[in-house]
């Protein structure tokens, strides 16, 4: 892995469709609005891209941690875009600050975490045995 700067921005667009909806994703009683994981899902792959081009082959990274307020509803149709700006890296760990807006404004904001992790490495701790993984995955 190379050094990741603070600075680095990745971001990540999305069409919302029906499956995308709270009422769909989650519970008919929720009303047909974009589903809050699914936001997150959208900020964690615009980290994800802020990450992608310090990566070396055979890593990859890992959501640790994800402080989110969700501060607007989103029909379907709308296009969200997610982005991410790193605000500290300190080794395999990386600290974003995270946003997604849609057409009409920002919907949601927060902070995301992200360890890089050996895809080889994490792929054999999988494969372990149950109660014998590291918890953390990393």
């Amino acid at each position: 892995m190379r050094s990741i700067p603070v600075g680095a921005k990745g971001s990540f667009a999305l069409r919302v469709e029906t499956k995308h909806l709270a009422n769909r994703f989650k519970d008919a009683m929720l009303p047909p609005v974009l589903a809050t994981p699914v936001m997150i899902m959208i900020m964690e792959n615009a980290a994800l891209d802020a990450m992608r081009p310090y990566l070396d082959p055979g890593e990859s990274a890992v959501g640790i941690q994800v402080e989110v307020r969700h501060t607007a509803a989103t029909p379907a149709g709308q296009r969200v875009v997610g982005e991410a700006e790193v605000t500290r890296a300190e080794g395999r760990h990386v600290t974003f600050t995270i946003r997604a807006r849609d057409e009409a404004g920002e919907i949601g904001s927060g902070s995301h975490e992200r360890m890089v992790i050996d895809l080889a490495t994490f792929t054999a701790r999988l494969e372990a045995e149950p109660g014998t993984r590291d918890p953390g995955g990393a």
